[in-house]
């Protein structure tokens, strides 16, 4: 397939989070990337990557869970845990990343297949209820644990990676996300995922084995969620168990909603938007205007859920959205190289 046939829209989340990774991965290998950058681009793909795992389940399979805090703590203490204990003979250098990494997300994914085997017989709020509350058995079980184990409420030393390096770590393991979500979605086994969204009843008829496709769903958006406790872990140099709380989960939620339920993209950029959202609260609301934050951060999503939802705007949205925009971009590229081939015949017949 020759470039100019390629259809460049099906990766256009692949180049931009590439580009990103690249750009400020060569500025940081230089010296020239400030420290806030790369702490904020930490962030951006940890949640990018808890935004994409949860819209599986949220999006593509039509379940409401509130636990993926709980799945992205049992990656951050555990991988964090086996990091700790492989600092001394193997620093925080990529060997213990991956080992540290390759223990939280499977140990993340065990507790997915422990917790989706009973709760995905249930539906809509008993699920949501039933995941949610594993994530706070989980966090009070981590917290009142012996401290030697876990930390307890002071919470657990971990390994801080080289910041040069962690945020381009993230952005590798985003784009295997992305990789892994996309192609689910769009084989065979995604159109099974879909159609038991849209009529599980009709699912069932036509012989799908909705039980096995929620779990296997269910049980990969906790990988992932492990996935990125364990990069949450080598950011931190303490992992606590309150960072982990409903509050957070119900943040991830938001994320995948805003981005439009079903939308990849829309998860990415939603992911990216909140999180920079939040750290600038956290940087202009400081002392007593701290309570204010909340405030700011729930005004913010009011008025965006408004944009997305309201009737009257929907003209707007229509003309001025990332889609529209990327195909009158693309379709105005298209004509420049269809007039420019054009020229060249022309030249060539004269």
């Amino acid at each position: 397939m020759s470039l100019k046939n390629f259809n460049w829209k099906k990766y256009t989340n692949y180049l931009v989070v590439g580009g990103v990774m690249l750009i400020f991965g060569l500025l940081s290998l230089v010296g020239v990337s400030d420290a806030s950058i790369t702490s904020l681009l930490e962030r951006i793909s940890i949640a990018a990557i808890l935004a994409v795992s949860l819209s599986m389940v949220v999006g593509f399979l039509g379940e409401l869970s509130l636990g993926h805090a709980g799945f992205m703590c049992v990656g951050a203490y555990l991988g964090g845990k086996v990091a700790a204990l492989l600092e001394p003979s193997l620093g925080n250098g990529p060997l213990n990343f991956f080992i540290a990494l390759l223990v939280g997300s499977l140990a993340a994914a065990l507790f997915g297949v422990i917790v989706g085997l009973p709760a995905l017989r249930l539906r809509g709020d008993y699920l949501a209820i039933v995941t949610l509350a594993f994530g706070e058995i989980v966090r009070s079980v981590v917290m009142n644990l012996p401290a030697k184990l876990f930390g307890g409420t002071l919470g657990l030393s971990t390994p801080r990676m080289d910041k040069k390096y962690l945020f381009i770590m993230g952005f590798l393991l985003l784009l295997a996300c992305l990789a892994v979500t996309q192609n689910l979605i769009k084989s065979k086994h995604g159109r099974a995922i879909i159609s038991i969204r849209d009529n599980e009843i009709a699912a069932r008829a036509t012989g799908i084995d909705v039980t096995k496709y929620k779990l296997f769903v269910f049980t990969i958006s906790s990988f992932f969620a492990g996935v990125a406790g364990v990069l949450y872990s080598f950011s931190m140099y303490t992992v606590q168990s309150a960072n982990f709380d409903y509050n957070y989960s119900i943040e991830i939620l938001v994320m995948v909603v805003l981005g439009g339920m079903g939308s990849i993209n829309g998860s990415l950029i939603a992911a990216a938007l909140i999180t920079f959202l939040n750290i600038q609260l956290q940087t202009m609301l400081t002392g007593d205007l701290a309570v204010l934050q909340n405030l700011f951060y729930a005004v913010i999503l009011i008025l965006i859920v408004i944009y997305r939802n309201a009737p009257g705007l929907k003209g707007f949205r229509e003309k001025y959205n990332m889609r529209t925009i990327s195909e009158k971009l693309f379709k105005k590229k298209k004509t420049v190289v269809e007039n420019a081939d054009a020229g060249e015949e022309e030249a060539t017949n004269e």
